[in-house]
């Protein structure tokens, strides 16, 4: 599919929680929501997820990933993997390891990230939709 993309933890907490997206990414979620793009969610943000979740930082949990991602077909979670881990790798302009594998994900798909984040914007590895 050629209109996928690869979300960050920010980008998926916005939209479960229905705060504020830039109009692009709320209309990427939208497509992929009626199933006319892909949006791969690396596993690593499901980590974020429950560690934010448990400190009471968001009210997006763990349950309601899954239930978003089993209520669309073209909403995935994708697994960290050995390529994954040796792209991130690769990627030396992001310091903090869970952005870098996040980036790495986007990197070894190659695919678009759906963020906010400057630091990962910034970087001449990946290309970022906000």
């Amino acid at each position: 599919m050629n209109n996928s993309y690869v979300a960050d933890t920010m980008a998926l907490v916005l939209r479960l929680e229905r705060r504020r997206l830039s109009q692009k990414v709320k209309a990427i979620f939208e497509e992929a929501e009626n199933d006319n793009a892909g949006i791969f969610i690396p596993a690593i943000v499901l980590a974020e997820i429950g560690y934010l979740s448990e400190r009471r930082r968001i009210e997006t949990n763990l349950t309601g990933v899954k239930f978003y991602c089993s209520d669309h077909k073209l909403i995935n979670v994708e697994p960290i993997t050995e390529l994954i881990i040796e792209k991130s790798f690769q990627i030396d302009d992001i310091p903090e390891l869970h952005d870098r594998i996040i980036a790495g994900t986007a990197y070894s798909m190659e695919m678009q990230l759906l963020t906010n984040d400057p630091i990962i914007s910034a970087s001449k590895y990946i290309s970022v939709v906000w």
